[in-house]
């Protein structure tokens, strides 16, 4: 294990203008390989509560379905199931350790802000779109025709009846406000701790109340995990743009009046003991 830190510090301190593109990925793959398992595994989970909650609560023939006629309540059921999965996911021993993004949007946007190199750009979101697939897949096998029912559909993300405008709009607007409450949180010494907690709320929220005109998406991998198994491909583009765009903008805003330097690392959770293969300045205090 100390060998295993003692290489990773080796390439993450290497001038990368010594190593050609090719050096550098098999680096990245040779020593990052666990985070990027980790960030399918978190999506994937997700993935699966998701599928088994939007079952329980919206198959007809469900006992909690039959039980709560109210589909606004349900809603808000579902919501708090899947605020509480991101909260477990961030906090996991593997979120720590990953940075619990499972977002490719959430990823680039870290990207961009010069936190995340490279080739950890390209693998953590080809690791989140696996780990979103496989869930929905595994989910499919546990859960059989209750989760390909017309009610269920997979938990596909569709635009509302509000239309196809509306459901872009809102997910640029929804993906703006949360990158910027996770920028805000993870930033500031009293409340980065929090950021997970701050992260799931805002996804409870989200699907109380706007999954009826986008069906609260934010994740480009989330949506095409559910959009394979449901063979449904509606608007797909808005989900693949909007939360791209929202957290870009996010981002732009946060450097521009707080400045870049004010971003220390892209780790949800930082107050552990698990390592950090970012550009983190955690390291430098």
């Amino acid at each position: 294990m100390a060998r295993s830190e003692a290489e990773l510090n080796i390439i993450d301190n290497l001038d990368a203008r010594a190593m050609d593109s090719s050096q550098q990925m098999t680096a990245a793959l040779r020593h990052h390989w666990p985070e990027y398992l980790m960030e399918a595994w978190g999506l994937g989970f997700f993935m699966v509560s998701a599928c088994a909650f939007g079952a329980l609560l919206e198959h007809p023939s469900s006992p909690v379905n039959r039980a709560i006629p109210d589909a606004t309540l349900r809603r808000v059921l579902m919501g708090m199931a899947m605020g509480l999965t991101a909260i477990i996911n961030v906090y996991s021993p593997w979120g720590k350790r990953s940075g619990g993004h499972l977002n490719p949007s959430t990823t680039l946007t870290f990207f961009r802000l010069g936190k995340v190199k490279k080739w950890d750009a390209i693998f953590y979101p080809l690791s989140q779109f696996a780990g979103g697939i496989i869930g929905v897949l595994v989910a499919s096998l546990a859960l059989g025709k209750l989760l390909g029912h017309p009610a269920v559909n997979y938990v596909a993300t569709v635009p509302g009846m509000e239309g196809v405008a509306a459901a872009f709009i809102a997910e640029v607007i929804i993906s703006f406000i949360l990158i910027s409450v996770v920028l805000r949180a993870t930033n500031t010494e009293r409340f980065h701790r929090y950021t997970g907690l701050f992260a799931g709320a805002m996804v409870a929220l989200y699907i109380s109340i706007e999954a009826p005109i986008s069906g609260m998406s934010m994740n480009p991998a989330r949506t095409l995990g559910s959009a394979l198994s449901a063979d449904v491909w509606t608007a797909l583009w808005i989900y693949f743009t909007a939360p791209i765009a929202g957290m870009l903008l996010a981002a732009e805003v946060y450097v521009r009046t707080r400045g870049a330097r004010n971003v220390i690392c892209a780790k949800f959770h930082h107050q552990n003991d698990h390592r950090c293969i970012f550009r983190c300045g955690y390291k430098k205090s």
